[in-house]
């Protein structure tokens, strides 16, 4: 099985992101990541679904996510061909001898500091999923207290639009 990262361009209805989600649960798929917002395009909303999943299943629920009324397009988004990110908000405990140290991996991975306590620090991170892993895996032995992260954001490459052409004769 491998990652797919699907666009779906939906009409923003009550109760759409249920049936979208029960496609992949009816399957047995597991969703990875889930993001939901707007888009540049007033009553419609984009999904973006990370999933696990080998090409023929893949097919077949795509398939079937076009056949929902509110769903406009679908779009599986190459990573090579698209831009994909996460964010990320850690809450790591430090000390007076970690406190620097953290503060240089988190330098190092370009993330920033976002809120200071005497024995913890709040990072923001954003970047592709290998990037936050990393950070992770860097800031996992000072102790993490608290983590918050989103689902995977993303975006084709260049000039085209997933909304190109959906309303237009």
């Amino acid at each position: 099985m491998t990652a797919h990262v699907l666009s779906l361009l939906v009409e923003d209805k009550p109760g759409l992101l249920t049936r979208v989600a029960g496609l992949f649960a009816r399957r047995g798929f597991n969703i990875n990541s889930l993001a939901v917002g707007t888009t540049e395009i007033e009553g419609l909303s984009r999904i973006t679904v990370v999933v696990d999943v080998d090409e023929q299943p893949l097919e077949q629920v795509t398939k079937q996510l076009n056949k929902l009324v509110n769903v406009i397009k679908i779009v599986e988004l190459d990573p090579g061909q698209s831009v994909q990110r996460e964010h990320l908000l850690v809450k790591v405990r430090v000390d007076v001898t970690t406190r620097s140290q953290v503060l240089e991996a988190v330098n190092l991975f370009r993330a920033r500091v976002v809120d200071v306590a005497n024995d913890a620090v709040v990072i923001e991170a954003t970047g592709d999923s290998g990037k936050i892993q990393a950070l992770l895996r860097i800031l996992e032995p000072y102790g993490i207290k608290e983590l918050a992260q989103s689902g995977m954001l993303a975006i084709g490459r260049g000039s085209k639009s997933i909304t190109d052409r959906v309303f237009k004769s």
